[in-house]
C-alpha cells in the first residue's frame, strides 16, 4: 500500500511540475527540435511521452511555438535544432513560411544540423543563418522516385491478379499487374518530381542568394563537407553546437561569463498562448484527419499504431461543432492518402451537413489523394500548399487468383456455389 501511494505521489509532482506555467528569463533563446515525421497533430502529453515513449512533436504545436515566440517579448532568439526529417514536402513548406513569419519580428533565428539532406536543408535555409558542425555533411543529392513492379515475381509463381480500375491516374494495381511504369503513373511521377525540384532549387537559391544554375551545379557536385559547403556558400559557418551557441550569445549582448538562457519546446509549449495577445477573436474549430480512412474510431497514434481516420470520430466532431454556437466556422486539416469509400462518403456526408449552418474550410497537409480529396471536396473552400500531394481520383478493386500457384504446389479444391455470382471472391 506503501508503495502504491508512493508512486501516486510521484506520478502527482510529475503532473503538476509539467503542468506549471514555466519562468522564462529575458533574452532566452527557445530550442526548437524539428525532426521525426512531425504529424500534423497528436493528443500526447509530456507525462506520456517521458513515461511511455508517445510521440508529442506535432507540426502544428512547432507552428505555434513559433508564432508565441515572435510575440514574446521573453524570447530574444530562436535555435532550429533539425535533426532527420520524416515529414513530408508540404510540411517543409509550412515550416520555412513559419519561420519567415517568425523573422518579421527581427529577432535572429538560426539553424542547427549535423546532418543534411535535401529537406532538412530545405528547412534550414529559411533561417538567418545555417551551421553545420566541421564534421557534418551536406546531401543535398536531388530527388528521385521509384516504382517497383511485381508482376514478373508472381509470374513465376503462378499468381494472377485480376484487377479493374476507374481514372488514368489511378495506378495502385498496376505493381502488381504490371513490369513497367504506365503512361498514367509516368506522367504523375516526373510532374511532381519536377515541381518539387523546381520550387527547392528557386527557394533555396532567393535564400543562399545564389542563382539556380549554381544551385543545381551544387546539387550535382553532392555530397559536401562542411568546410566545402561553407566555401560554396551553402551555409554560414562550420561550427559546433556550443560555437554557435557563443554566436548567439554575441549576438543578443550577453557577457562572456554569463550563462545563455536556453527554454526547450517543452518548457515553451506550458506558456499559454493566450497569455502573449493569441488566439483572441472568434473560435474556430479545428478538425484533425489524419491516415487512413476506415470505419470506427480514430487513432491518434499517441500510444502506438499509425494515425488513421475513423468515420465515427469525424463525423461526431463534425457534427458537434456544426451545432456549437460558440463555434463560428470548421476547418477540416486533412493529411490522408486516401481509404474505404463508405466510410469517407460518412465523413464527406457530414462536411456537407455542416456547411449548412457556417463556413468549412479544408486545409490539405501532405497528402489528400483519393478518399482524402473525396472528403475535402465538399467544404466550401480548399487550400493546400504549393507542393501537397493531391487528385488520384478513381477508384479500383483487385484480387488474387492464385490456382496456378496451387497447381505448382499440388493443392487441389472442389467449389461448390448457390447463386451465379457467389464464386466472386474465389482465388481459383
Amino acid at each position: 500500500m506503501a508503495l502504491v501511494l508512493a508512486g501516486g505521489l510521484v506520478v502527482a509532482l510529475v503532473l503538476m511540475s509539467l503542468n506549471n506555467e514555466p519562468e522564462i528569463p529575458s533574452n532566452s533563446v527557445l530550442v526548437l527540435k524539428v525532426e521525426g515525421e512531425l504529424p500534423d497533430f497528436t493528443n500526447a502529453d509530456e507525462f506520456s511521452s517521458r513515461f511511455f515513449g508517445a510521440q508529442t512533436n506535432s507540426l502544428s504545436s512547432l507552428l505555434l511555438q513559433l508564432r508565441k515566440a515572435k510575440a514574446d517579448k521573453r524570447v530574444g532568439a530562436v535555435l532550429l535544432d533539425i535533426g532527420m526529417l520524416g515529414a513530408g514536402w508540404a510540411k517543409a513548406e509550412e515550416i520555412r513560411d513559419a519561420v519567415a513569419d517568425f523573422r518579421k519580428s527581427g529577432k535572429p533565428i538560426y539553424a542547427y544540423m549535423e546532418f543534411g539532406a535535401d529537406k532538412e536543408y530545405y528547412v534550414a535555409t529559411a533561417a538567418e543563418r545555417v551551421y553545420v558542425p566541421p564534421i557534418g555533411d551536406l546531401f543535398i543529392n536531388g530527388l528521385a522516385a521509384e516504382a517497383m513492379f511485381f508482376r514478373g515475381t508472381f509470374d513465376k509463381l503462378g499468381i494472377y491478379w485480376d484487377s479493374y480500375q476507374i481514372g488514368k491516374y489511378k495506378n495502385a494495381p498496376e505493381h502488381f499487374t504490371r513490369k513497367e511504369m504506365s503512361d498514367g503513373e509516368r506522367e504523375t511521377l516526373k510532374s511532381l518530381l519536377d515541381e518539387i525540384f523546381n520550387r527547392y532549387v528557386a527557394n533555396v537559391a532567393e535564400a543562399r542568394r545564389m542563382s539556380d544554375t549554381d544551385v543545381r551545379a551544387l546539387i550535382d557536385s553532392a555530397p559536401h563537407n562542411a568546410v566545402e559547403a561553407q566555401k560554396a556558400g551553402l551555409i554560414d559557418g562550420a561550427l559546433y553546437r556550443e560555437e554557435v551557441e557563443r554566436e548567439l550569445k554575441k549576438r543578443l549582448g550577453y557577457k562572456d561569463d554569463e550563462r545563455l538562457h536556453k527554454v526547450s519546446m517543452a518548457e515553451y509549449r506550458r506558456v499559454p498562448a493566450d497569455s502573449l495577445g493569441l488566439n483572441q477573436g472568434d473560435q474556430i474549430a479545428v478538425i484533425f484527419a489524419s491516415g487512413d480512412i476506415l470505419p470506427g474510431k480514430s487513432n491518434d497514434g499517441s500510444f502506438g499504431g499509425d494515425q488513421s481516420i475513423g468515420s465515427d470520430t469525424v463525423v461526431k466532431a463534425l457534427n458537434d461543432a456544426r451545432d456549437n454556437k460558440a463555434v463560428k466556422a470548421i476547418v477540416l486539416r486533412v493529411d490522408s492518402p486516401g481509404g474505404v469509400t463508405y466510410p469517407s462518403d460518412l465523413i464527406w456526408k457530414a462536411v456537407e451537413e455542416a456547411k449548412k449552418k457556417k463556413p468549412v474550410v479544408v486545409s490539405m497537409s501532405d497528402l489528400a489523394a483519393s478518399g482524402g480529396y473525396y472528403i475535402s471536396m465538399g467544404a466550401n473552400k480548399i487550400v493546400a500548399e504549393p507542393l501537397t500531394f493531391t487528385g488520384s481520383v478513381g477508384v479500383f478493386a483487385y484480387k488474387p487468383v492464385v490456382k496456378g500457384f496451387y497447381d505448382w504446389i499440388g493443392v487441389t479444391s472442389e467449389y461448390l456455389m448457390r447463386g451465379k455470382n457467389a464464386g466472386m471472391f474465389r482465388e481459383t
